[in-house]
This record gives C-alpha cells, structure tokens and sequence, in this order.
C-alpha cells in the first residue's frame, strides 16, 4: 500500500497543472550553480537539474514540475538560452519530466529518455503527447555538445526500471537521476519496476565509474562527491541486511517498524522517505 501511495504522489501531483498546484511552487527559487567548464545545476523543488549551457546551445537534464518550467526557463536564460535543444530524462516520474511539454511545445527541445520512460509516461491518464520523449535508447546513447561528450546510460531495474545517469565526461560531472538521494532514505519504486538489490547495483555501478574528483549532481540533495556516494550506498548495505535479518527471523514488518532501525540511521530519515516507509521498502523489496 504505502509503495502504491509513494508513485501514485511522485507521478500524478507533480504533473499536475491546477491553480492549486501552481500556488505551491509560488514562492520556489530556481538556483543555479556553475560546477565546471559547461555544466551548472538548477535546484528548485523536485529533482536536481543538470545544464550544459555553451556555444551549441542549452541541454538540460530532468526539468522539474510543471508549474515551475517558466522559473527553469528563465534560469536558462541567464546561462545562455531558455530555450534548451535537448531535454534527457532520467525516469518517469513527475517530479523530473513535469514540464517536458512546456519544453517540448513552447522552447522546441527533443526530449531523449529510455525506452520504459516513454512507455510508462504515455500510460498515464490525460497525457499531453508532447510530454513524451521522441529519441529513446536501449542502453543508452552518447552526445557530443558544448565541446563535451555526454554519456547517457540505462541502470535496470533500481529506482525504476528505466533509470538514466548522465556524466558529462570533459567535465567529470555526474548526474545520477534518483539514483542517489544526497543524505536521505531513497524512494526505490518497486510498483514502477524498481527494486532495492537493483538500486544497490546500480548505485555500486555508478561508484566504479567515476573517480574522486568527479562533481555529483543527486537527484535530490546538495551537490555530492564520491565519498558521499559510498556512504550512501553503505547506508542501504547495512539497514537493507539489519531488516533482512529480522524478516528472516520471522518478525512482520509491522514489528520491525515498532522496533525501528538503529540511531546511526535515523538523521537519513525525511518528510517523504520516513524510517517507516524506507522499512516498508526494505521489507516488500
């Protein structure tokens, strides 16, 4: 129930466009932060964006809710254009691809995703055809804008099962999608095709490929290195088996939830991933 309530509120409030919903983004600021050589960050609400902003134009990567795609389109001015060409998706949940029709049907962008993106975005109920990605990849795609090679590759079966990072090579940034939520418990989508041993291979994956001077861009969370990306990972590691360990034990997860996770974990706890959910998670995974 609680993994059904999670996608339900990550997919179908975010895309949401009411008046309501609009008033909830009012007061939201759209940051941007230079990391090296073409590529910034845009931190707003929902997921982290990643820009490469140069002589060829603007590509970003995930863009947020759509109440908010007018702010990211300003803040795209500012870097260069507010019309960016490309838009790569990470995954299909609103909170990332909010405002792909915007992109799409007011700024002309082509919007690249995995293949599952588009299949799991057309599924939903009143989508605008021009919210879907019209490039889609296998297992993945490379690109060459700004003077830089950018690497797009599917992880399977993790966050959800079309999970996208982007390492923007020149420049050895990193975005990983909601492969890594910077300091938090994550939301791994086990009704969207997600799964807690995945999302540990994936993020182990990703850890392997970069070095420590890579700059990270989480999905949601401050801007990480790599060292922030092993504790995370060793995170999942140790309350993953400390609730395996229990279940084998025979204990529910009810029981489980009573008794809580060690203190060491609790500052990982959030508003949205509380120690209750990320136990349900580890628990139904």
């Amino acid at each position: 129930m609680i993994k059904t309530v999670l996608s339900s509120l990550l997919v179908a409030s975010a895309i949401s466009s009411s008046a309501s919903a609009q008033g909830r983004f009012d007061d939201v600021e759209i940051e941007s932060t230079h990391l090296r050589g073409t590529v910034h960050a845009l931190v707003g609400a929902g997921g982290n964006i990643g820009v490469s902003a140069g002589s060829d134009g603007v590509l970003i990567v995930d863009d947020q809710f759509a109440p908010l795609a007018e702010k990211i389109a300003t803040a795209l001015g500012q870097l260069g254009s507010d019309k960016p060409r490309y838009v790569i998706n990470t995954h299909y949940h609103g909170d990332h691809v909010g405002s792909n029709a915007f992109f799409a049907e007011q700024k002309d962008a082509t919007i690249l995703s995995h293949h599952n993106v588009r299949i799991r975005l057309a599924n939903g109920e009143d989508v605008n055809p021009k919210s879907l990605p019209v490039i889609t990849y296998d297992g993945g795609v490379k690109l060459h804008f700004n003077e830089e090679t950018i690497h797009v590759f599917h992880l399977p079966n993790a966050h959800t099962d079309g999970d996208s990072a982007v390492w923007f090579e020149n420049a050895d940034v990193l975005h990983t999608g909601d492969l890594f939520f910077n300091g938090m418990f994550p939301f791994i989508d086990l009704n969207g095709g997600g799964s807690v041993d995945g999302y540990m291979a994936a993020v182990q994956a990703l850890i392997d490929k970069i070095s420590d001077q890579t700059v990270i861009i989480a999905g949601h969370g401050k801007i990480a290195n790599k060292g922030d990306f092993q504790t995370f990972l060793a995170m999942i590691k140790e309350t993953n088996a400390f609730v395996d360990g229990l279940k084998a034990e025979g204990k529910t997860v009810d029981q489980i939830v009573e008794q809580g996770l060690p203190k060491k974990w609790q500052q990982w706890s959030w508003n949205f991933i509380n120690e209750v959910r990320w136990i349900n998670t580890l628990y139904d995974s």
